[in-house]
């Protein structure tokens, strides 16, 4: 009996001690992957694009929710059938900027312990995510493809995207026949379905680089704390 207690015992505290250090693990990644979020939106701050326009200075919390993950990982989480919060935007994103601070405070007022991100572009600005599509005799064609992931994700997010138009120099809008992810998109999804889905931006705020005042603040807090109540 006593070898039998003693045995019981032994195990009970290896999975006490590899517990403990898979909790140490999931915290520091964590960690690491809020650092590298922070750090790579705040680089951009007091710099201008190819256009030389300057980037909205913001500042990023060091425990912000935030983890880089590739499309891929949200494809199998969502065939798994996972509940979780996606972010797709880029740090160049000029929109992005203006609603991420307001994001991350909500978030973490929330307690929203993760929010997965995926880039739309590369560091030059180039689509690495979506279709593309550019205007010739008035017309929306398509001149390069999005990942496979994307496509993906156009099938999974379909009831919540809006139509992917263009619009021409005299202002009349032409549809691609696709949907389009825009950024910045929040997604909520829950066992895999896609619940809800909001850009954060405050109708009241028309430029994208411009001052945001009250007023915008408080519809991006109204609209950020609607959509964490999920």
């Amino acid at each position: 009996m006593k070898k039998k207690f003693i045995l019981v015992l032994i195990l009970v505290l290896g999975v006490t001690m590899l517990t403990g250090c898979e909790k140490e693990e999931v915290e520091k990644n964590s960690k690491e992957s809020a650092k590298a979020f922070k750090e790579e939106y705040e680089s951009l701050n007091g710099k201008t694009n190819s256009s030389g326009k300057e980037h909205r200075t913001i500042t990023v919390d060091e425990d912000n929710p935030y983890e880089k993950v590739t499309q891929k990982k949200i494809v199998e989480k969502i065939k798994n059938e996972d509940t979780f919060y996606l972010y797709v935007g880029d740090s160049l994103c000029p929109w992005c900027r203006s609603v991420l601070e307001k994001s991350i405070e909500v978030a973490k007022d929330k307690d929203i312990g993760k929010i997965y991100y995926i880039d739309i572009w590369d560091d030059e600005g180039n689509e690495i995510l979506r279709d593309k599509y550019e205007l010739k005799d008035g017309k929306a064609e398509k001149v390069s493809n999005g990942t496979k992931e994307y496509e993906k994700l156009l099938k999974y997010f379909d009831s919540v995207l809006s139509d992917y138009t263009l619009t021409d120099e005299e202002g009349k809008t032409v549809k691609t026949g696709e949907k389009r992810i825009y950024a910045p998109n929040f997604f909520y999804v829950e066992e895999g379905k896609v619940k809800n889905m909001i850009s954060g931006i405050s109708d009241k705020q028309t430029d994208a680089r411009g001052e945001l005042t009250e007023e915008i603040l408080e519809d991006e807090e109204k609209a950020f704390r609607n959509f964490f109540n999920n």
